[in-house]
């Protein structure tokens, strides 16, 4: 079977690793070494019933889950950072912010949505 990526919920964590739900159905192992490794997504994910990205591999009857790596870079998280400080900038001081006009239209839109379809 090639490796495939698919997203599951975790729904046990035991001495051995842990035991993952697939969205196609099937359960897979987790190794107690991925388990350790990202313990905490996975106490995470099993408490709050949050789908994970899994890449799925070994015997369609008994697949092996690793959870897909995460890509964590402080040098990209600050110029983001930076970019956006840089833009409020960008805003005019005398209208609401973007992200407030952006919320008002679609509350006025829902209210329209809301009295054409209501009896």
């Amino acid at each position: 079977m090639n490796d495939e990526t698919q997203r599951g919920v975790v729904i046990n964590i035991h001495a051995l690793g842990a035991v993952v739900r697939l969205e196609d159905g099937r359960l897979a192992s987790v190794s107690a070494t991925d388990l350790a490794r990202n313990r905490d997504a996975y106490d995470r994910a099993l408490a709050r019933r949050k789908p994970l990205s899994f890449v799925v591999t070994g015997d369609p009857r008994h697949p092996i889950a690793v959870l897909v790596p995460q890509v964590h870079d402080a040098d990209l998280e600050q110029q983001i950072a930076q970019y956006l400080k840089m833009t409020e900038e960008w805003e005019k001081p005398d209208v609401p912010p973007a992200h407030e006009r952006h919320f008002l239209r679609k509350k006025r839109r829902a209210a329209v949505f809301e009295s054409r379809h209501t009896t």
